[in-house]
């Protein structure tokens, strides 16, 4: 095992929250607990709630009971909780109370910093404004909202009453906020005037307005104020937020506690593969996962400062709320571009507040690597001690680059991979465990997955179904009114086998690999292979800084494999850069997947997550309706597809 990247040291290990836990049960090899935690269930699901000490009200009487069975399967039977409590109430009120818990940046340089205290006074007034108003246990609160303090005091509030928070990304037009309101029944939104992209305002409440009118559950709109922009207000159905919060409380409302199973969020997928899907999340399932990952694979600690560049309608953006304060850390949130004034805003960032835990996604790392490592050197960066990625495959170039120039090759890259429908992962590494590139290590702890053929085959050494053979506790609870869908999304395919629509590989040394959707694979002349293989040949020689591999309809192969290439600067587009594109895939690949063509794009359609949307780039270059594109950043992407050489 020589193609290790990055080793753990002794310190490392020593003072890691999972080697606790080890040796609270007495182990002294990692591996053993990943397994044992697979295949002992009811023992680690148990040993996690003790050993995090998450607080429930009233004790469960049995860890799960699948006697319904495994899509229906029922966790910490009997208990009571409330992951508004776990997360601010027990910090506010002990010996953290004092401690800056959130911190949160706009683009235009404006600047929240809030203790746990004084949080928990925020959220106490909006927790009592809501019950005012009507708002009561199950009903369904949705927040269209950028990225500010006042979207996790809207979070906490909404989960502290018993309500159901559904978080909308910022960016999706009305349309798209109309169906994910409609869908849940939201009696309530809280939106914005407006935010600030590239100095510019970008309109959030027309888009509200025009979203709301097509809603007659949504009856009240609560709006912050960022911008000085005019904007229609309806004086029966608006009021601001300033005035919301002051019809509240902060007398210290009442924390609802909740059983165990009870729905705290709704996820909506991003909708990149037909009508979102309003995934269901429970006060245990959520807590419980959420404070696993980012506790043992994430490490965190009270000390650390935690951010994640992401968005609040992604499920990046509770976990990432919900994970850090449990802990007792310090949440960072920024709303804004990341390379505006300046291309280098988001290693400032890092620099100014010495961020000592961040992820990222591969795509956002490949669009950094334009700009230049100077960038990142100009700044100190030495306060970091793990990074995180998620949302897509690595590939080499730009791993080595996150890990060299942002972490100094000194921090692990904590790469993790699951989804909205189980607001967590499936796979991930430890900061315990030697790292290879590119890989997530293994399973998540207590994540029992494997990798399957079409005859339900456990494979190695080639690409394969991503399967969960046992259920988790964050598993989506249905999906929202539609359980036929839900049973026929996941676990349709295998009985009582959890089929998540990814492919992954385990390698020969028993190290996982992610390589895309199951839907995104290609099938060239009867192999079967996932498009990041390709996009990884692609940017391997540093003259490519995005790509997507895509399948469209061939004669004779049946499929025929397209590349959409964006040059790295300083590498125009050119016939030669051309042949070498093909030739790199065919050195790395073979002749089979020899590319039929390599076009050339100055953009790629992403979400706001910098998810590349295959999908939408094989479906607009055959000339096909798009369908939902709720889900799409910059949506003028698409005519650079349509236009490519």
């Amino acid at each position: 095992m020589s193609d290790f990247a990055w080793r753990p040291t002794p310190e490392l290990t020593a003072a890691a929250n999972v080697t606790r836990f080890m040796r609270r049960h007495g182990m002294d090899d990692v591996q053993a607990l990943v397994e044992r935690s697979a295949a002992e269930p009811e023992w680690f699901w148990d040993a996690v709630v003790e050993d995090l000490g998450i607080r429930f009200a009233h004790p469960y009487g049995a860890v799960f009971d699948a006697s319904r069975g495994a899509p229906w399967t029922e966790w910490y039977v009997g208990g009571r909780l409330n992951i508004a409590a776990n997360c601010l109430d027990r910090h506010a009120g002990g010996p953290r109370g004092d401690a800056v818990c959130l911190i949160a940046e706009r683009e235009d340089g404006h600047l929240t910093q809030l203790t746990f205290r004084e949080l928990a006074q925020h959220v106490d007034r909006c927790a009592s404004a809501l019950r005012r108003r009507g708002i009561a246990h199950g009903d369904r609160v949705a927040a269209y909202m950028p990225m500010t303090a006042e979207v996790v005091v809207q979070l906490l509030a909404t989960l502290k009453i018993g309500a159901i928070f559904i978080p909308i990304v910022s960016e999706y037009a009305p349309a798209a906020v109309a169906e994910r309101l409609r869908d849940a029944g939201a009696k309530l939104l809280f939106t914005a005037d407006g935010s600030i992209r590239n100095g510019q305002t970008v309109p959030i409440k027309g888009n509200a307005d025009a979203a709301v009118a097509e809603v007659p559950s949504v009856t009240q709109m609560v709006v912050a104020r960022y911008t000085d922009d005019d904007i229609v207000w309806r004086h029966e159905r608006d009021v601001a937020w300033p005035e919301f919060l002051a019809s509240g409380s902060s007398d210290g409302t009442d924390t609802e506690m909740m059983a165990s199973m009870d729905p705290a969020l709704i996820l909506y997928t991003s909708g990149t593969s037909g009508r979102p899907k309003g995934t269901v999340h429970s006060h245990a399932g959520a807590l419980v996962q959420i404070a696993k990952e980012t506790g043992y694979a994430f490490d965190l600690k009270p000390e650390d400062r935690f951010f994640w560049l992401t968005d609040i309608g992604w499920m990046m953006g509770p976990w990432t709320i919900l994970g850090g304060l449990f802990h007792g850390a310090t949440v960072m949130l920024y709303d804004g571009a990341w390379d505006w004034p300046e291309r280098d805003r988001l290693w400032s960032f890092l620099e100014r507040h010495r961020v000592s835990v961040f992820g990222i996604s591969p795509t956002a790392i490949r669009v950094a690597m334009r700009s230049g490592a100077e960038l990142v050197r100009r700044h100190d960066l030495s306060h970091l001690r793990i990074l995180g990625s998620t949302g897509e495959p690595w590939d080499e170039a730009s791993w080595y680059w996150f890990f060299e120039h942002v972490g100094d090759s000194r921090c692990p890259i904590i790469n993790i991979s699951g989804g909205t429908d189980i607001i967590g992962c499936f796979l991930s590494p430890l900061p315990t465990q030697p790292l290879k590139p590119c890989s997530l290590v293994g399973p998540g702890l207590g994540m029992a997955v494997d990798v399957w053929n079409e005859k339900g085959e456990s494979v190695r050494n080639e690409v394969g179904y991503l399967v969960a053979t046992k259920p988790a506790p964050s598993m989506t609870r249905g999906l929202w009114n539609d359980a036929d869908r839900y049973l026929e999304s996941y676990w349709s395919t295998w009985k009582d086998v959890w089929n998540h629509g990814d492919w992954a590989r385990i390698d020969e040394d028993g190290y996982w690999f992610l390589e895309g959707r199951a839907d995104d694979t290609l099938k060239v002349a009867g192999r079967r292979i996932g498009p990041a293989e390709v996009e990884s040949a692609l940017m391997a020689g540093g003259k490519v800084a995005q790509a997507a591999a895509v399948g469209v309809p061939h004669d004779v192969k049946g499929e025929a494999i397209v590349c959409f290439v964006v040059p790295q600067e300083g590498h125009a587009p050119s016939d030669k850069l051309r042949e070498e594109l093909v030739n790199a895939v065919v050195g790395r690949l073979g002749r089979v997947d020899r590319p039929d063509k390599v076009l050339f794009v100055a953009d790629l359609p992403k979400t706001s997550g910098a998810k590349i949307l295959r999908r939408l780039v094989r479906d607009t270059y055959l000339g096909r309706e798009p369908g939902d594109l709720s889900s799409v950043q910059n949506p003028d992407a698409m005519d650079a597809i349509r236009n490519a050489e």
